[in-house]
C-alpha cells in the first residue's frame, strides 16, 4: 500500500515537472530593445507595456526589456528588429534619413504644436496611406515628439540673424531646417548630447523640450526659443515588432499585442505632451529662459524654412512617388494637424504651447 503511494506520489511529481517544462517550453520569449536611459518616462512605459503583454497573455508572453541601447543603438534599431537581433524595437525615422520618405514628412516645418497632436497625425497617416517603407516589420504603434525647440549655450535666438554661426545639434531633416535658418547642423547621438554640450562641441541643439529634463541638459542650456509657428516639426518615433516573429504567433496573441498598443500609443502622446512641459520647467529652475517669437518673427523664419517643402517634393518624387501624391500626403498631414489641435483642446489635455 505505502508502495503503491509512494509511487503515486512520484508519478504526480514527474507529470507536473513535465507540465511545467512544457509550459516554459511554449511560452513566447522577446527582447524589446529602447535607447532612452532606464530612468526615461518612455522606458518605464515601455517596461510598463511589457508587464502588461504579460497579463493578459496569461504568461504566454514574456518581453524582457533592454533600455539604454544595451542591445541596439538608435540608428540600428529598425535593421536589429528586421534582423531579429531584437523582436520589438523603438527609435526615430530621423536617425536613418532617407529610408522613411514619407514618415519623414513630419520633420518638415509644417507648425506641429505638440507631441501629442504629432502621435495622432502619424498614425493616421501609416492607417491611410499604409506605406511600404514599413513593409519590413509590423508596425506596433507610432508616436511624435513635441516641437523642436532652438536650446543654446550661451547666446539668445530672437531673430533669424542670431542664428548664424551657430553650431546645432540636429538629425534627419531637422538638420535641413538648421541649415536653413543660417545655423551649422551637427549630427550627434542623443547619448552623446549632453557632453558635448559641455564641451563646447556644439553652441546648442534643435530638439523638443523634453531633453532639457530627460537628458539632463537644462542643466547646460540657458535659452530655449519656441519657433514652433515658424518651423514646428515633430519626429515618428516606430514602436515596431520582427515580422517573421509577428506571423508566428496565433490570432489571440495579435488580438491583444493590438490592443495594447493602441492604448500605449495614447498613453505615449500624453507623456510626450508631459515630458515637454516638464522640461521647460526644468530649464527655468536652472536658471534658463524660454524666448517666443513674435508674429513678424515667427514669418521670417517660415520663409526662410519654406524650401524644405518643395526641396523634399523633389527628394520624394525621385524615389518614385509621383508629384500628386506627394501633394496629397502633405495636405493630408496638415488637415490633420488642424483637427488634432482643435481635438486637444476640446479634451483639455494639458500642452506646451497654445
Amino acid at each position: 500500500m505505502k508502495k503503491a503511494v509512494v509511487i503515486t506520489l512520484i508519478g504526480a511529481v514527474v507529470l507536473g515537472m513535465l507540465s511545467t517544462a512544457r509550459a516554459a517550453e511554449s511560452t513566447i520569449k522577446l527582447k524589446y530593445s529602447n535607447f532612452f536611459p532606464p530612468t526615461y518616462k518612455y522606458s518605464i512605459l515601455v517596461g510598463q507595456f511589457c508587464d502588461e503583454i504579460k497579463k493578459r497573455t496569461h504568461g504566454r508572453v514574456e518581453i524582457t526589456h533592454y533600455p539604454g541601447g544595451t542591445l541596439s543603438s538608435a540608428p540600428k534599431m529598425f535593421n536589429a528588429v528586421v534582423e531579429g537581433i531584437c523582436d520589438i524595437g523603438l527609435s526615430t525615422v530621423a536617425y536613418n534619413k532617407g529610408r522613411f520618405p514619407l514618415a519623414e514628412a513630419q520633420d518638415l516645418p509644417l507648425n506641429f504644436s505638440s507631441g501629442w497632436v504629432g502621435t495622432q497625425v502619424s498614425n493616421d497617416f501609416i492607417k491611410k496611406f499604409k506605406p511600404k517603407e514599413w513593409d519590413a516589420v509590423h508596425v506596433l504603434y507610432l508616436y511624435g515628439n513635441g516641437p523642436n525647440l532652438v536650446q543654446t549655450l550661451k547666446k539668445p535666438v530672437r531673430t533669424l540673424e542670431d542664428m548664424k554661426g551657430l553650431k546645432i545639434r540636429a538629425v534627419g531633416r531637422t538638420a535641413d531646417a538648421v541649415t536653413a535658418l543660417g545655423a551649422t547642423p551637427v549630427p550627434i547621438e542623443m547619448v552623446d548630447l549632453y557632453e558635448s554640450l559641455r564641451r563646447g562641441v556644439v553652441d546648442g541643439s534643435m530638439q523638443p523640450g523634453e531633453v532639457l529634463k530627460g537628458f539632463k541638459t537644462g542643466e547646460l542650456i540657458k535659452y530655449a526659443t519656441a519657433a514652433w509657428r515658424g518651423v514646428g516639426s515633430s519626429f515618428v518615433f516606430y514602436v515596431v515588432m520582427n515580422k517573421d516573429k509577428w506571423n508566428s504567433m496565433p490570432a489571440d496573441l495579435k488580438k491583444v499585442f493590438d490592443e495594447v498598443s493602441e492604448e500605449w500609443k495614447e498613453k505615449q502622446a500624453i507623456a510626450v505632451n508631459e515630458l515637454d512641459i516638464e522640461g521647460i520647467e526644468y530649464l527655468k529652475q536652472n536658471g534658463g529662459q524660454v524666448i517666443a517669437l513674435s508674429d513678424a518673427e515667427s514669418q521670417r523664419w517660415a520663409k526662410a524654412a519654406a524650401p524644405l517643402l518643395s526641396e523634399y517634393k523633389k527628394d520624394v518624387v525621385s524615389k518614385g512617388y509621383k508629384p500628386e501624391e506627394v501633394d496629397t500626403y502633405l495636405a493630408f498631414i496638415r488637415e490633420r494637424i488642424a483637427f488634432w489641435r482643435q481635438k486637444e483642446k476640446e479634451k483639455g489635455i494639458p500642452t506646451p504651447f497654445q
